[in-house]
């Protein structure tokens, strides 16, 4: 599934790019004049939501920080008293470690301070998402964070829906979207929203995608079919891959249109001339129509030179703006398929996903190309908290968890947990920079554009705030 192709790999992927500021990660509330469902606009700082008054001390935070930092799985938690958040994530199976990091980053973000209770619910078989959801209403939670996969999301979608509950969920998968139940992880619509905007900007109007036959692939079509059509540009040109060599290497001969741009074929005839084969050396010329006996003789007595023939010039691809999903062994033979029909930077910007940024320091052979990511620049509090309290680095996945476990918080806290506040159209600034709850269960977030450089790595060439509404610095938070 989607969730599973892009959560499991993030999961396993080291922090990137981690902020170094002194201060705790904020979670602030933005202003805006203008609230457009794409996030542009001008946006004002105005009072924080969570900043880090709201993180206590690791000291005060840290009851149990041995036994929680380990990697031994406890059993489900219900407390007994107080505002009630539920948490529903795989415990136990194979997405158990996931779901054990997530579940810390929630803790850390629910301080003892706030006297809000956090129930844990397993959502791995035996049990699913529907037990979990009837747990979460049953214990009288106002609001439900997770499941982390798309099927335990709808699972518990359809208790959670009824009961009137809210529901962020992990999960990457789009199609969970609805109002009610707001998918929160990266997914591929957002990422393919910034590269299509920047694209644009940069003056691509042709696009195409060579993507793999895979629920991740069609996804990314389908954000890029939307695209396209909110730019008001053509449809773009979308051919699907397998696994397999052959497929690879027909695919792109057929989105390039390689046999058309290609040169008339000159197998049959030869690769350079002498000027005794050249007849248009003894033709009269345009200039002097008589050739004089003496320069024929001159011609013939030559050694004969071999005159190379000019290189006819391969026209470029049918497309201006290349959308790619691969990774591993399928990038590579992907690469090798635009390098043999002449799919070149220079003419063609090249795009791909944000799990390129876990090992972008190999992508040298695509210098130029984008890939969208998450606005690191707010973590490096949160990674610096997480690691002294638990002893290891948080996974990027848990980062959805610690922002959506303190956007619960500090709603509660302020007695304003509401669908009107979860969907303020301001947004919020969380460790992965500034998101927004939209009615229909979709998110808008802000992402850094990035650019593999020659010999791999990347730069960043266009920071979030680019595409999403202007914010100003956030004030010095007070407690909540």
């Amino acid at each position: 599934m989607i969730s599973q192709a892009l959560e499991s790999a993030s999961a396993s992927v080291s922090p990137a790019s981690q902020a170094t500021s002194a201060q705790a990660v904020p979670l602030s509330r933005c202003k805006s004049k203008d609230s457009r469902s794409r996030g542009a606009g001008r946006v004002q700082g105005v009072s924080l939501l969570l900043a880090t008054a709201l993180c206590l001390s690791l000291a005060a935070c840290s009851g149990g920080g041995g036994k929680q930092g380990s990697h031994a799985l406890s059993p489900e938690t219900v407390t007994p008293k107080g505002p009630r958040v539920g948490l529903i994530l795989p415990l136990s199976g194979a997405h158990a470690a996931i779901g054990q990091r997530m579940r810390q980053a929630a803790r850390l973000a629910l301080p003892p301070s706030q006297k809000i209770a956090l129930d844990v619910f397993d959502s791995a078989p035996p049990s699913n998402g529907t037990q979990a959801a009837h747990k979460a209403v049953s214990a009288g939670d106002s609001i439900v964070l997770g499941p982390l996969m798309g099927g335990a999301t709808e699972q518990a979608a359809d208790v959670l829906q009824p009961a009137q509950l809210p529901e962020l969920a992990f999960t990457s998968d789009s199609q969970q979207a609805r109002p009610g139940v707001w998918v929160m992880g990266l997914t591929p619509e957002q990422q393919v929203d910034r590269l299509v905007q920047a694209a644009v900007a940069a003056g691509r109007h042709r696009f195409a995608a060579f993507l793999p036959e895979s629920p991740l692939g069609h996804a990314m079509a389908s954000a890029l079919a939307e695209a396209c059509q909110h730019a008001a540009l053509e449809p773009p040109h979308i051919v699907f891959h397998d696994a397999t060599p052959e497929s690879v290497t027909q695919g792109m001969a057929d989105l390039s249109e390689i046999a058309l741009r290609r040169p008339p074929d000159l197998s049959d005839k030869p690769d350079s001339i002498t000027p005794a084969q050249d007849s248009s050396a003894s033709e009269p010329s345009a200039v002097d129509p008589v050739v004089e006996k003496e320069t024929a003789e001159a011609l013939e007595e030559a050694p004969k030179e071999h005159i190379p023939l000019p290189r006819v010039p391969m026209g470029p691809p049918p497309f201006d703006a290349l959308l790619l999903a691969d990774t591993g062994v399928n990038l590579g033979r992907v690469i090798a398929a635009m390098k043999q029909d002449d799919v070149r930077s220079s003419q063609v910007q090249i795009m791909g996903p944000a799990l390129w940024r876990s090992f972008d320091t190999k992508l040298g052979a695509l210098k130029g190309a984008w890939y969208a990511g998450l606005d690191t620049s707010q973590r490096g509090g949160y990674v610096r908290q997480y690691t002294a309290l638990y002893h290891q680095a948080p996974s990027p996945v848990t980062d959805f968890a610690y922002d959506t476990a303190a956007l619960a918080g500090a709603l509660i806290s302020q007695r304003s947990l509401s669908v009107e506040r979860l969907t303020d159209p301001d947004g919020f600034v969380g460790v992965n920079g500034w998101f927004r709850l939209l009615p229909n269960g979709h998110v808008l977030r802000g992402l850094n554009l990035y650019e593999i450089v020659p010999g791999g790595g990347s730069r960043l060439i266009s920071p979030a705030s680019a595409s999403t509404p202007e914010k100003a610095a956030p004030a010095p938070a007070a407690k909540l």
